[in-house]
């Protein structure tokens, strides 16, 4: 087979489809992530556009080019065409010529002589008339032969130029270079298109006057050096790349993290919901599987589903939700605790007054520390900036009791750090000039190793040194709607790095995790250079897009205990029971789709099985064969006989085999399933039989007769093919309903003639059903008497009873006691129900509790019925509150909330239900109480309330409410918001009010929650907010059915200053807006402006009324502006008088930015911040 499957031509680097073209693309951009999508804000001076303006560069001095090197001065030639890559070690390099004299005659693909580079032989591979192309085609090619080729795992990162010249003037030459990774795979690369061969032959030579073949000869150079490959995979294509194999272990973090988790007890609880148990699972695959492994299972117990893919989670918030449902899981178990003593450590807040001695201090727990990279160089200045110190003095003293106003210091300083300590970086921030969030992608360095020390607070433990090792390092690449998360990590104590990125995990380099991650410039760009194409933006930039984001250190002297070794044994028994079995599995279905054509599915269904269903016809063929009552399905080898088949089902039912008939099911015109005919010969294969008997189309189905009947040892079975003239007798089966316990259950089958009435059927029913007939033989009549009691003078016997033919599902039919099985067209496999006929008193019963009295009425509740699963609308951690009841798609509302308050034990009108999103599986919309609507008009509507594809229709919600159904439907949610602080906090407080009720009917619910005073009462504002503007104020007997669904309502205490406002002072409502008047935001609010007050002091009184202080209040902008939405806006100045200026419909404006919208809603999903 050819080996030459890779060349580059002049311009780029070349490959066939199945080959990466792109081998040292990476090396060359500097490890570069490569992808798209998105736009992110940088500084303009980073961005450069894709046609750059030509730059201008003048100079004191005239460049000179260098003298172009002669070809025969390879030294020249090699520095000035090959220089070395940095920061790689050269193991070997050579230089070999090939010279060639006869270069006409070559034969299609020529090999020059074998030299010798780094212990492996090579060789110049040449197509002289080209490789499918008008070009010489010129390759380097590992010299090994088929008798010595190198081990399957040799591999060699190759530096190489390639150089064709005119022998007799070397300054006539042309020249290729590349990077190649050689290997047993790949033992060749080079240029397909290396040189067009018209030119090659002709005069002159870019110029030159001469050819460069004369007289058929020219030389060929071949320049090699072979660099140590740091990290396994230096030019790796990736192709088959085991990252398991090829790192040589199981690579993850923070075993002692691990170790904690497998403490976690979950054997009892393997649920999706389980995070522990999914965590376990996780780090057990990784710890034993030879694949990549999905994180699937984790992600879902978080409630996170399939749309979350697409969006960009935040991984501090990711890493904290994982901490606090680990936390949950760990208390009250071996493992409490033994996060806490990993990860959190403690920082105080204080404020310490500088005059007195008086300090007010608090110590809290953290579990990272959030740093800001913006303004800071290093990981040190971030430190000295979050423990920096503010004064607070002149207007912003603190209050210190029994001391008064006074000057203080107000900081936070660190009382001790965790074991793993994690740092998160701000890579994402607002800023308030573009007014946009920001990827900040300046140059930030940090350590190797790390001194925390510094910033302990004096009275710390520093009984250990606080040195920290640095061993992981996160990297987001993009921006901030778009990019990809990957990381360094270091997981032994002495080891290497390792970068992992999605199930690619390749050996790193320091500078690879450190240097690399620093972000800021790109290095050793070129004047006027436009810079490297952002991966996640349509522009060029000159900084990098990839940066690191959070990174993990750990305490030098606790490594050890960290980075502990997991083993087997360490990890709980029954994961690797589970993982076990489900492979076993995994591999059992491979080996059964490999051999599915030797084998045929079979369905087989006893008498067992007909006696413990409840349902139409003589099984539920679509049912689970794990959950009986259900057929049971074999899976046979068709080659294999009738006999040997019927043994391996007698063996099931735990009889001899001959002990066991086979019938063959056929599906009749009313869609019922009924046994035809029982096999007649067991010498046949089983694909003979399903040739023969069954329909191509359908499964192959048969029922197992089973008899205890034996004489002489020998099994006796119903003679079903008579002497000529003898009536062949007929398979029945009979089905029992119970009206008392509900129940329409197979008893067994019978075989009668054709000629016999249906009444004759009843002394066998007697004899399934164990009855005794009495002393006296029991009248036909007497016993099959629809009701009519027996003779008084009659020996008491079996109670009367009901024939009913089960013709289809829909169909059943009362008997005539007196028509012959002929006459009833009874044939073999029909069924038969019968009921015992009930007094009266005992029908009233049943009925009162919304039995059935009647077969048929059963049977049309089993052809309705419905398996309905209930959930609490409000999550609990009880698993019992979720159930199942079948019910029927008829009942009607009150019926079915009668079943599920008798299964809760509530009263059922205290009972709300609410369907459910089939998409996303939350509550879709609450079931209004109607007694014309049936269940499966809720739960499977077409048109009207319920109508939308998107539903569930299996499933429902339940609220258990603390007034009946039919009071709360006369009630109205109407949320408020009170507002304690001014307008910086808003506190929503729902309340069921009537619906045709006044305001006084929010009021007192909201005195009673809030716990206000009557005083306090008497002053409560509620008013009405559309647009973020105040659209009414209400009165305590405003009715509640002029306010909209869509309002915002508010209520507050009104302040002192406005109950107490003078005659000539005026109020004024104020909103605040964004740049213009047109976007409105916030809560707005009522303010008392005064005649003749500037507005500097205007102002004091604006921040103490809106809660707004210091450096907030400090960028507020304020305005009048008219109510008209397109009105401009007047700025108001410290030296205005705004009761003199505002017109009687003027607002005041507060122009800021609205940063809610900065931060739009994800549903669940997580937002980076």
């Amino acid at each position: 087979m050819d080996p030459v499957s890779h060349d580059l031509d002049s311009q780029n680097l070349e490959s066939r489809p199945e080959k990466d073209p792109t081998a040292d693309l990476e090396t060359q951009l500097g490890a570069m992530q490569i992808g798209g999508g998105g736009d992110m804000l940088i500084d303009d001076y980073d961005v450069g556009d894709e046609k750059p303006d030509v730059a201008i560069i003048t100079h004191d001095d005239p460049i000179h080019e260098p003298a172009k090197p002669m070809a025969d001065d390879y030294d020249a030639m090699k520095e000035r065409h090959l220089p070395m890559l940095p920061d790689l070690e050269v193991l070997h390099e050579t230089i070999n010529t090939w010279h060639i004299e006869d270069y006409r005659k070559l034969p299609k693909k020529a090999r020059g002589p074998k030299f010798e580079c780094g212990g492996h032989p090579w060789r110049i591979l040449l197509f002289p008339h080209g490789n499918n192309v008008e070009y010489a085609s010129l390759y380097l090619e590992q010299g090994h032969e088929e008798e010595d080729k190198p081990s399957e795992d040799w591999y060699a990162c190759v530096q190489f130029m390639l150089v064709m010249w005119n022998k007799n003037d070397p300054s006539i030459y042309a020249h290729q270079s590349a990077n190649h990774r050689f290997n047993t795979d790949e033992s060749d690369w080079g240029f397909t298109r290396y040189a067009e061969l018209r030119r090659m032959f002709s005069a002159p030579w870019d110029g030159s006057g001469r050819s460069m073949v004369e007289n058929d000869a020219v030389n060929l150079t071949a320049y090699l050096r072979i660099y140590k490959d740091p990290t396994g995979v230096l030019w790796h294509k990736f192709i088959n790349y085991n990252s398991k194999k090829e790192t040589g272990m199981s690579l993850y973090f923070t075993n002692a993290f691990r170790k904690a988790i497998y403490l976690i007890p979950t054997e009892n609880e393997t649920q999706k919901k389980n995070s522990a148990w999914a965590l376990q699972r996780l780090f057990y695959l990784l710890q034993t599987s030879e694949d990549a492994v999905s994180t699937q299972e984790l992600t879902a117990s978080f409630g996170w589903e399939t749309k979350d893919i697409f969006l960009q989670q935040d991984v501090q918030e990711l890493s904290r939700i994982l901490m606090e449902r680990m936390e949950a899981r760990m208390k009250g178990t071996d493992a409490e605790n033994a996060l806490a003593k990993m990860f959190v450590g403690k920082m105080k807040t204080y404020i310490s007054c500088i005059n007195v001695d008086y300090e007010s201090s608090k110590i809290e727990d953290f579990w990272d520390v959030q740093l800001n990279v913006r303004g800071n160089r290093n990981l040190d200045e971030s430190f000295r900036d979050y423990i920096q110190v503010e004064t607070l003095e002149g207007e912003n003293k603190y209050f210190a009791e029994g001391h008064g106003l006074q000057d203080a210091r107000k900081g936070v300083i660190f009382e001790s750090f965790p074991q793993v300590l994690h740092l998160q970086l701000k890579r994402f921030e607002y800023d308030i000039n573009r007014d946009a969030m920001m990827k900040i992608n300046d140059r930030y360095e940090f350590p190797e190793v790390f001194d925390a020390s510094p910033y302990l607070s004096e009275n710390a433990d520093r009984s250990e040194p606080y040195l920290y090792q640095l061993h992981g390092v996160l990297v987001h690449s993009g921006d901030l709607t778009a990019g990809h998360y990957y990381a360094f990590l270091k997981p032994a104590v002495n080891g290497h790095f390792y970068k992992f990125d999605d199930d690619k995990v390749t050996r790193a380099t320091l500078k690879e995790a450190l240097e690399e991650n620093f972000g800021g410039e790109y290095a050793n760009l070129v004047n006027g250079h436009a810079g490297i194409r952002n991966p996640y933006t349509r522009t060029l930039s000159t900084k990098r897009s990839m940066s690191a984001y959070m990174l993990v250190y750990i305490r030098k002297s606790r490594e050890k205990d960290i980075l502990v070794d997991v083993g087997e044994v360490d990890s709980p028994t029954h994961l690797a029971r589970q993982l076990n079995e489900e492979r076993a599995a995994l591999e059992k279905r491979r080996k059964d789709r490999e051999e599915a054509h030797l084998y045929l599915s079979i369905s087989v269904v006893t008498e067992r099985d007909f006696k413990a269903y409840q349902g139409f016809d003589l099984i539920d063929w679509g049912a689970d064969s794990t959950a009986p009552p259900a057929p049971q399905t074999y899976r046979v080898l068709r080659a294999s006989t009738v006999a040997d088949f019927t043994k391996i089902v007698a063996e099931s039912m735990q009889l001899p085999a001959e002990q066991v008939r086979l019938w063959v099911m056929v599906n009749r015109q009313n869609k019922t399933i009924r046994p035809d005919q029982p096999l007649p010969d067991l010498t046949m294969t089983v694909n003979e039989a399903y040739a023969r008997y069954s329909n191509r189309d359908k499964p192959f189905r048969f029922w197992a007769e089973s008899t205890t009947n034996l004489a002489d040892g020998k099994p006796q079975w119903p003679n079903i093919n008579p002497s000529p003239g003898i009536s062949p007798p007929i398979l029945i089966f009979i089905k029992y309903f119970n009206a008392e316990d509900q129940t329409l259950r197979g008893i067994g089958h019978i075989y009668m003639k054709r000629t016999s009435k249906v009444a004759e059927m009843i002394p066998s029913i007697q004899q399934l059903m164990g009855w005794s007939p009495g002393k006296d033989s029991i009248s036909t009549s007497s016993v099959l008497s629809n009701g009519l009691p027996s003779p008084p003078n009659s020996t008491p016997g079996p109670p009367s009873m009901q024939l009913y033919e089960e013709i289809k599902q829909s169909m059943i039919e009362p008997m005539k006691a007196k028509s012959t099985l002929q006459q009833a067209e009874i044939q073999d496999g029909d069924i038969v129900c019968f009921q015992r006929l009930l007094s009266e008193k005992v029908t009233a019963a049943i009925a009162s509790t919304g039995g059935y009295t009647d077969p048929r009425e059963f049977y049309d509740y089993l052809q309705n019925r419905i398996i309905v699963r209930f959930s609490p609308k409000l999550a609990t951690e009880r698993e019992d509150d979720d159930f199942t009841l079948a019910l029927s798609r008829k009942m009607s509302y009150d019926q079915f909330s009668a079943k599920v308050g008798e299964h809760l034990k509530v009263d059922p009108t205290h009972l709300r239900f609410t369907t459910v999103l089939a998409s996303t599986g939350k509550p879709k919309q609450p079931v209004r109480r109607n007694q014309v609507t049936t269940l499966s008009q809720i739960l499977m509507p077409t048109l009207g309330t319920y109508a939308n594809s998107n539903q569930r229709s299996d499933a429902l919600y339940y609220e258990i409410l603390e007034m009946s159904l039919s009071e709360l439907e006369t009630k109205r949610n109407i949320r408020v918001n009170w507002l304690p602080e001014g307008v910086v906090r808003e506190e929503p407080i729902d309340i069921l009010a009537p619906k045709n009720g006044v305001i006084q009917d929010l009021i007192m619910p909201i005195q009673k929650r809030l716990n206000l005073s009557d005083e306090a009462t008497s002053a409560l504002r509620i008013y009405e907010s559309h647009g973020c503007k105040v659209i009414k104020e209400f009165s305590a007997n405003s009715v509640l059915v002029s306010i909209p669904d869509y309002a915002t309502l508010y209520a507050e205490i009104i302040p002192e200053e406005e109950r107490e406002a003078g005659d000539q002072d005026r109020a004024i409502y104020a909103f605040h807006f964004d740049k213009e008047p047109s976007k409105p935001h916030g809560v707005p609010f009522k303010f008392v402006v005064k005649p003749g007050e500037l507005f500097k002091d205007t102002k004091e009184r604006l921040s103490q009324r809106t809660g707004i202080k210091g450096k907030q209040f400090d960028k507020l902008k304020f305005a009048l502006c008219q109510r008209s939405v397109y009105s401009r806006p007047t700025y108001l100045n410290d030296e205005d008088d705004i009761c003199a200026m505002a017109r009687s419909d003027d607002q005041l404006g507060l122009d800021h930015v609205n940063r809610t919208r900065l931060f739009p809603a994800k549903g669940d999903s997580i937002f980076i911040r």
